[in-house]
């Protein structure tokens, strides 16, 4: 599989894993769509990889906003003629208890994790559908196949996100559209500084074992291993990759195991 040329859309690009995506696709030649809601960082990603206009739309979108997806693909589609690959990527994580956590919060990972992606994906989908070729690779989580304590709404979100994005493949495999569901454990990111506590707020702190996981530009690279290989799901990550099996097959085995883990 080439992606020389290939118009690959990515949410999140701003920073950790999307960066480092925005850079492994921009060195196998693809041209780039890359959003977030941080246009100055986008601008920076864009200069880091010394591409022209002709080759990289900077596009700021806000996940939260999913109203306005419609109009993002009709501004990506007057730029390039096509989009071949959709990479949401962009979201948040969460660090609180239930008893703590207010429903605002609940409500605010829904939309941005949840609601947001499916939003932007429906808009691109007839663009696949016309085109009969296009690719959803999904970041969702380990998280979106087993849980862990101070993370309820972002575990609710990204097990929707399997759900969703499971049914959408089996519906539009004969437009030979492809989805794959990433599912990365703990990779050095911002993503646990940026979670929201149960009133809201960032925790503002760096989690431990995201501290000393893999590298985005090594999640990157098997990002994009997995898609050439058409995998429906890709697990990423060290040891912690264990508890999907661990969840399939021995249930308890992982309550208690997840249970004495540290988990921030």
């Amino acid at each position: 599989m080439s992606f020389k040329d290939k118009v690959v859309w990515i949410t999140g690009a701003s920073s950790g894993i999307g960066e480092a995506l925005a850079e492994e696709f921009s060195r196998l030649g693809a041209r780039l769509i890359l959003s977030s809601r941080r246009k100055p960082e986008l601008e920076r990603v864009k200069t880091k990889l010394s591409m022209s206009d002709d080759h990289c739309l900077v596009l700021p979108l806000d996940l939260e906003k999913y109203q306005e997806m419609e109009d993002k693909v009709d501004q990506a589609l007057k730029h390039f003629d096509r989009i071949d690959y959709l990479v949401n990527n962009g979201g948040i994580s969460q660090r609180s208890l239930i008893v703590d956590t207010k429903m605002d919060v609940y409500k605010r990972l829904m939309d941005i994790d949840y609601l947001g992606t499916v939003a932007l994906s429906k808009a691109v989908l007839p663009v696949f559908i016309k085109q009969k070729a296009g690719h959803y690779t999904v970041v969702t989580s380990l998280m979106g196949k087993f849980a862990s304590p101070l993370r309820s709404g972002y575990c609710g979100a990204k097990h929707a996100l399997h759900g969703f994005f499971d049914a959408l493949r089996l519906e539009h495999e004969d437009d030979n559209i492809g989805v794959t569901l990433v599912c990365p454990g703990f990779i050095r990111t911002n993503i646990s500084h940026n979670a929201l506590t149960g009133t809201g707020a960032a925790q503002q702190t760096m989690d431990s074992a995201q501290e000393n996981g893999m590298s985005p530009d090594e999640c990157a690279r098997r990002i994009i291993s997995g898609i050439r290989q058409g995998d429906f799901e890709t697990y990423i990550g060290g040891k912690e990759r264990l508890a999907v099996y661990l969840k399939r097959w021995f249930p308890r085995l992982l309550h208690r195991v997840v249970r004495k883990s540290a988990v921030t």
